[in-house]
């Protein structure tokens, strides 16, 4: 399969669909994934072009859902310029002022997998990504691309949390975060800090948007995605803001 995917895109590039499987999210639904073909050269110009239509990195693969007869995978961004922390927001922000915080290229490590495994046993036992394993841990979150990075959120040198970020020319994609499932550190949210921080780092580089990556209204574990506003939606090929409840 093969279409000009943007103007943005000088040449034509070659897409491929997986078979139907079962769908992640949405229980008792089928999904159908596009994805571009893995001997295409992915350089930072055309990685940056498919973003903006909605493709996702997994790895070394850019992908987006394409199902028959399902359009809830919806793409969605922050922009950072008109974005406010509400009042549990900002609580978030000052209960992990005493967090070390640094960029490293997106390598594998022991410290980062022991803290991966330990959160999808405790968080995401139920889903397709349990059980976890270093294998999945490197094809999924590392890469040698010069864009992806791992943010190390630190506790007097521990490690809390890991949020992998890939540095595209009009913002940051989050392409996933992981952290401890200590129930004590609950209140510290690290998850949504982890957003909140690339929101902020986004505004220190000049670069107007965070990439969340899919929203799906009826699932649960994406409600989260809301709580961001203004909040961007990919309809068609133009990005739309998305009515406050």
């Amino acid at each position: 399969m093969s279409f000009d995917a943007s103007p943005l895109l000088t040449r034509q590039l070659r897409f491929f669909l997986t078979v139907p499987h079962p769908c992640s999210y949405l229980p008792g639904q089928e999904a159908t994934t596009l994805f571009l073909d893995p001997n295409t050269p992915v350089d930072l110009a055309t990685y940056s072009a498919l973003t903006q239509l909605g493709f996702r990195r997994s790895g070394q693969h850019l992908y987006r859902p394409h199902c028959a007869h399902c359009r809830a995978c919806v793409s969605v961004r922050i922009p950072v310029q008109r974005f406010t922390p509400d009042r549990t927001q900002r609580r978030v922000i000052k209960r992990n002022q005493d967090l070390s915080i640094r960029e490293v290229p997106a390598r594998y490590s022991e410290s980062y997998y022991a803290l991966y495994a330990a959160y999808i046993d405790a968080r995401h036992a139920d889903g397709d990504m349990y059980p976890p394993t270093r294998e999945q841990f490197r094809s999924f979150l590392t890469s040698q691309s010069h864009f992806a990075r791992m943010v190390e959120f630190r506790l007097e040198g521990e490690l809390l949390a890991v949020a992998v970020v890939d540095r595209l020319p009009d913002g940051l994609s989050a392409i996933y975060t992981f952290y401890s499932p200590d129930p004590n550190l609950g209140a510290r949210s690290l998850g949504s800090y982890a957003i909140l921080w690339q929101i902020r780092r986004a505004l220190e580089r000049r670069l107007p948007y965070v990439y969340l990556g899919y929203w799906i209204e009826q699932s649960a574990k994406m409600r989260y995605k809301q709580r961001y506003r203004p909040l961007e939606y990919l309809q068609g090929q133009q990005w739309r803001t998305l009515p406050l409840e």
